[in-house]
């Protein structure tokens, strides 16, 4: 009886051990087992859709690698990967807006792309220049699989009420002013009830005044080195920062938290324009897909165009290695094949990230994103130290001028100021 019970034991002891080898993912394909990788992004709805389908391809290409997918909210996002990865825990793969890649990279949470998988020459033969803006110390780090710009977002129907072409956007600064008043009306108390252009710094409103309109009123970004703030180097940047406060400030055409915010107050029919991005698209097609709307190149000055590129991209964290390390990479290849990308545009609305497959005529001339393709050329992507110590700075300038009554001068200078200050601190710790 003894001798059986001890047998049973055994036997049981046994099968536990196997079911808990069965469960762990450590190995790929070789001998059979699975390795499991884990992909981190923040929660965009149709961009977790897309990648849910995206995976499960992947996995039918792949059978020895199977990929978790986690997602949080944007303002949990970087507190869980600081949280985690430190540890070795968390994404092996993760998605990262490319103005935090410096401070991901300084803090290690980051390892360069492998040069045989993405080579140098490779990333800068095939892909738009902005993505130069994630490689640092020499190496890049992260890799996109589409790109963004911001356009002017207008409504039709709204244009024709206020007796406007819907076919002629405005195309110059003038333009701009003279259709946001005509768009915008008020009750009997003066009080905004349709706005003539979304005014939102929090939103796109910051990346405009850096990348576009400073860049159209003549005025510079950066240093070549990347270290200094050249703003202040002509009357451009003040003159692009008056005309951007002057739609709240003297225009009145728009007003921080209007309807909640910009983009729902144009999805609602509550703005006639909005400056957005690209992917607002999907948005829009899901939430409102009765909207009228028509999308176009910003508006100018005297013939100088620009506009605000940024992308999300993916990376390897530190800790990655051995066969994950090898799972990864080859799921990083697929999410930035040239056939992801043209599915990430119709389903998100984002942009290729290589070239060729963005200037494609039935790109181009498309109704909805042939403006933001067409802009791409003259695209500004700002290099970050801090994104949202820097974007923080933008909206403290401006609830200086609305809530302080500071000058925009003095509000601009200080900006000017805090914005180098953050650049010294940052190259001060790289010297």
């Amino acid at each position: 009886m003894r001798k059986s019970l001890v047998l049973f034991l055994v036997l049981l002891l046994g099968v536990f051990a196997a079911a808990c080898s069965s469960d762990k993912k450590t190995t790929s394909g070789t001998d059979g087992d699975i390795i499991e990788i884990e992909y981190w992004q923040y929660h965009f709805e149709s961009k977790v859709n897309l990648v849910d389908e995206l995976i499960k391809e992947f996995e039918d290409a792949n059978p020895g690698i199977k990929v978790k997918h986690t997602t949080f909210p944007y303002d949990q996002f970087n507190e869980r990967v600081a949280a985690q990865v430190p540890a070795g825990r968390g994404p092996d793969v993760i998605n990262l807006f490319y103005g935090w890649v410096p401070r991901y990279v300084d803090s290690g949470y980051l390892q360069p792309l492998p040069q045989d998988a993405f080579p140098h020459d490779m990333i800068e033969s095939e892909f738009f220049p902005m993505v130069e803006s994630v490689k640092l110390d020499g190496e890049y780090w992260t890799i996109p699989t589409a790109v963004r710009t911001i356009a002017l977002f207008y409504n039709k129907d709204l244009f024709e009420e206020a007796g406007l072409d819907p076919n002629s956007p405005p195309t110059t600064w003038d333009e701009l002013v003279d259709y946001s008043l005509k768009l915008t009306k008020r009750d009997n108390n003066g009080r905004i009830q349709q706005a003539g252009l979304a005014w939102e710094p929090s939103q796109q409103g910051h990346h405009w005044f850096r990348d576009a309109l400073l860049y159209q009123a003549g005025g510079q970004g950066l240093s070549e080195d990347r270290k200094n703030i050249l703003w202040a180097q002509s009357p451009a940047g003040l003159d692009a920062f008056r005309y951007w406060l002057d739609f709240a400030t003297e225009h009145k055409v728009g007003e921080r938290n209007f309807y909640t915010d910009d983009v729902t107050a144009f999805k609602t029919g509550n703005a006639a324009m909005n400056i957005d991005g690209s992917f607002r698209i999907g948005t829009l097609q899901n939430d409102t897909p009765d909207l009228n709307y028509g999308i176009a190149p910003l508006p100018s000055k005297n013939g100088t165009k620009a506009t605000q590129s940024s992308f999300w991209s993916n990376g390897i964290t530190s800790k990655v290695e051995g066969e994950k390390l090898e799972a990864s990479v080859k799921f990083l290849q697929f999410l930035t094949s040239e056939e992801v990308m043209e599915r990430w545009l119709d389903k998100i609305g984002e942009l290729p990230a290589r070239e060729k497959v963005a200037f494609q005529d039935k790109y181009l001339n498309h109704e909805l994103y042939g403006a933001f393709i067409e802009q791409l050329p003259y695209a500004n992507a700002h290099f970050f130290v801090d994104e949202s110590r820097e974007r923080d700075l933008v909206i403290q300038a401006v609830d200086r001028v609305l809530l302080q009554g500071v000058s925009p001068e003095d509000a601009y200078k200080e900006l000017v100021d805090g914005t180098q200050s953050l650049f010294d601190e940052y190259w001060s710790k790289k010297d």
